[in-house]
């Protein structure tokens, strides 16, 4: 049994590139930050032929992770974190720091460093 929730990370080797090292250092950084158990991460190599999404699934599933943390947006496909993702776990970005809740009200906020802009619709 854990004492905090679990979070595995997850990106792009393609979209990383050079900066994957970095990329890792901070999905570990924010997962230890907000108290998640963190778990590893799951790197998808876009040489590979299985769908990016299909391990992520099955190891949250697996762990019982409440969380995904990915460097950012784009390291899914469109640059839009997939809705049935999100029906399973909270996804977490590193930049822009942004939570993606899986039990959202349905509103939309957000908030901006610096700016502290909130919309709502």
């Amino acid at each position: 049994m854990r004492h905090q929730p679990a979070a595995l990370g997850y990106l792009r080797t393609d979209v990383s590139g050079v900066s994957q090292l970095w990329d890792e250092h901070q999905i570990r950084a924010l997962a230890a930050k907000l108290g998640y158990d963190f778990c590893g991460t799951i790197v998808y190599d876009h040489r590979t032929e299985r769908p990016p999404l299909a391990r992520v699934k099955t190891q949250a599933t697996r762990l019982h992770a409440e969380a995904v943390i990915a460097p950012s947006a784009h390291h899914f496909d469109g640059g839009t974190v997939p809705h049935d993702l999100v029906q399973r776990v909270d996804v977490i970005t590193v930049n822009p720091e942004a939570t993606y809740a899986r039990w959202s009200t349905g509103l939309v906020d957000i908030h901006e460093k610096g700016g502290g802009t909130t919309q709502s619709g």
